[in-house]
């Protein structure tokens, strides 16, 4: 397995900042870029088109914290996580408020029609705009939640600037590996939810 984080020159931590992850891609990836050897030999063209690849696959991993944290896990496990569909502890209750809020907002939607008089368009819209309420006060506590996600991941990064050395045999058990599961599939609902409203919020500015 390619190691992104050694690709790119990054320490392997569970939380990176964006900016800094594209301050280092820039110049690692500016001598490949196919506009700089558009002119060259085959040969030189497609191993530089190769490596371009590699580091936008790379960058593109680390970027995503839900591709970052699998990854991680992959590296320091030897195996990806189980398919496990248990919901992870604290996103429960926005597990149920969103498959609720959405499953409601299909069905007035699904009934919404073309209004024959003014005060049923008037109701209508007024009902319409609840929803968006009720979708937006549900995106911002998904927000929420990521952000006290990310506190965490970035909390753990000491965890693994102590932990023995990549290669060492004491490294896994050293590492919370049970806990970063648990938060890459609480990322994983995180993304989706995210998804599920965003799909609803067009529907209802349609």
């Amino acid at each position: 397995m390619t190691d992104a984080f050694a690709l790119l020159g990054e320490p392997r931590h569970p939380w990176i900042d964006p900016d800094a992850l594209k301050s280092r891609f820039l110049p690692l990836s500016a001598p490949f870029h196919p506009d700089r050897v558009h002119g060259a030999g085959d040969a030189e063209r497609e191993a530089a088109n190769q490596r371009f690849a590699e580091l936008s696959a790379a960058f593109n991993t680390l970027r995503e914290p839900r591709e970052r944290l699998l990854h991680l896990i992959e590296l320091e496990a030897g195996a990806r996580p189980r398919d496990v569909q248990r919901i992870p502890p604290g996103t429960m209750e926005l597990f149920v408020q969103i498959g609720q809020a959405c499953r409601e907002a299909d069905e007035f939607l699904s009934k919404r029609t073309e209004a024959p008089s003014p005060m049923l368009k008037l109701k209508q819209l007024q009902e319409t705009l609840d929803w968006t309420d009720r979708l937006d006060a549900l995106q911002k506590a998904v927000n929420t939640r990521q952000a006290e996600l990310v506190k965490e991941l970035e909390s753990l990064n000491t965890v693994w600037d102590s932990a023995p050395a990549v290669g060492d045999p004491a490294r896994p058990a050293a590492l919370p590996l049970g806990r970063l599961e648990e938060l890459y599939r609480a990322m994983s609902y995180i993304g989706r939810w995210t998804e599920q409203l965003s799909e609803r919020f067009v529907r209802f500015a349609i």
